[in-house]
């Protein structure tokens, strides 16, 4: 199937410039990450699956930098003059070794993502049941992933077309169970945060709420979901995009998961700040009641006036 949209070599320079702005913006977002994980925290207090997760994303995107501009050095200057058919041939070939790295990482680190997001909705929810489409999807996603990279390898005569039938079946495949395993998981986290502030909405005596988690939950989603969605969509028209795309996806994927665990650190923050408040505002008022008290407790001269008045022979005494 012959591909449409811009040229190969073009599509490599700008996706590899996206990505690395994108990049960017995710170690901003780690370092937030992590400060919002240890600050003022002991160590028996910090929650190290979170921690060892966005350590791992951050390798991974950083892999998957590292492979792309590798990948374009080789093919805009090493092999400019050398590969049969130049460099828009170069970006072509899936079973160049560059390739190959890139899609192991990607999916590498979708699988670890879209695992944390179904971790999430278990812990949240407590069954088993809940997590079961977005599990079967998960794995069917895991196949889907490492099979298309298998068939890379494998490919000859259709080595500089990725959307030809040896290997396109499978990267739609993987798009499409990923979308599917995203949004299950994230909606069915969103909904049950969502029902449980419902619930405890009625009886909470303070204003704090969960409805800005389940706003970040969804706006997270909707951009991982948007992303892949753009990606199935330019593949399935055999668009050059999808090569675009798929790079940005990388560190989106990195953004989302510390999105979710920076607005935790805020909310957590914010009531902390609260809490801080309200015990000060309390410690004036008992002290303002302290001082109106021991104004009562004063004393108080009172003075009394005697008057007496005599009679002949009988004296009379009033106290006033």
């Amino acid at each position: 199937m012959a591909s449409r949209g811009m040229p190969l070599d073009t599509a490599a320079i700008f996706s590899t410039t996206m990505e690395g702005i994108l990049y960017g913006f995710s170690v901003l977002m780690f370092i937030g990450t992590m400060w919002a994980l240890t600050y003022r925290r002991r160590m028996n207090e910090i929650h190290r699956p979170n921690v060892v997760v966005a350590c791992m994303l951050l390798i991974l995107s950083t892999a998957h930098m590292i492979v792309d501009f590798i990948r374009v050095e080789q093919g805009l200057v090493t092999y400019r003059n050398t590969f049969p058919g130049g460099p828009e041939a170069f970006f072509a070939d899936v079973a160049q070794i560059t390739f190959m790295v890139k899609n192991i990482l990607y999916t590498s680190q979708t699988m670890l993502g879209d695992g944390i997001v179904i971790y999430r909705c278990y812990v949240v929810w407590q069954s088993v049941w809940v997590i079961i489409v977005p599990s079967l999807l998960w794995f069917g996603m895991a196949v889907s992933g490492f099979g298309a990279v298998y068939s890379f390898s494998k490919a000859t005569s259709d080595a500089g077309d990725i959307f030809a039938k040896s290997t396109g079946p499978w990267i739609m495949t993987f798009y499409a169970m990923t979308l599917g395993s995203n949004l299950s998981a994230s909606g069915s986290l969103a909904y049950r945060i969502w029902r449980m502030e419902c619930d405890v909405s009625a009886l909470r005596a303070t204003k704090s709420s969960m409805m800005p988690i389940v706003r970040v939950l969804a706006d997270s989603a909707i951009l991982y979901s948007v992303t892949l969605l753009s990606a199935l969509v330019c593949f399935v028209k055999a668009n050059n995009g999808q090569y675009v795309v798929l790079d940005m996806t990388t560190p989106i994927i990195s953004i989302t998961f510390y999105m979710i665990i920076i607005r935790i650190a805020m909310r957590k923050t914010t009531s902390s700040h609260s809490y801080l408040s309200t015990v000060r505002i309390a410690n004036e008022m008992a002290r303002e009641t302290q001082q109106r008290y021991d104004i009562k407790r004063t004393p108080v001269e009172v003075h009394i006036t005697q008057i007496t008045r005599q009679d002949d022979n009988d004296t009379c005494k009033s106290a006033y």
